[in-house]
């Protein structure tokens, strides 16, 4: 792949809200029952493993894939339980994003404190590094 297409921006947007560890005090006769505190998965590849495909790339066929994951209780992400939950519109594209799915690593979700399987989305962005020395949109 040239240098070029090598630094085109595939930005794996970490869309994850996580829970708030701040609590407001309440008065002893409206105790609530203690609320679960969940996280979610934590990409951790050092690298995006997503290949734009580099026809596409050079057409300037740009898009989003919104993938649903299932990720277990030590990170890994279960291949056969991976789908497109929104397509790009292209599928080359799709097709990428499936591809790049099953080599991500992941720090696993905590329900508790304790490590916990957990499906959620994961946008997948691929986008054509701008022309000029700027730095890519995001």
């Amino acid at each position: 792949m040239s240098g070029k297409r090598a630094l085109a921006v595939l930005l794996l947007a970490a869309a994850w809200a996580a829970t708030s560890g701040c609590r407001q005090e309440r008065p002893e006769s409206r105790r609530e029952p203690p609320t679960r505190q969940t996280d979610v998965p934590v990409a951790i590849n050092g690298e995006s493993p997503f290949q734009y495909p580099t026809d596409l790339y050079d057409q300037g066929v740009e898009g989003e894939v919104r993938l649903r994951l299932w990720v277990d209780s030590t990170g890994r992400v279960a291949p056969e339980s991976t789908r497109v939950a929104n397509s790009s519109g292209t599928p080359a594209l799709d097709s990428a994003a499936l591809a790049g799915a099953s080599q991500l690593q992941f720090a696993p979700a905590h329900q508790d404190g304790h490590a916990v399987a957990m499906a959620f989305f994961q946008p997948v962005i691929f986008r054509r590094r701008a022309a000029s020395s700027a730095p890519p949109t995001q």
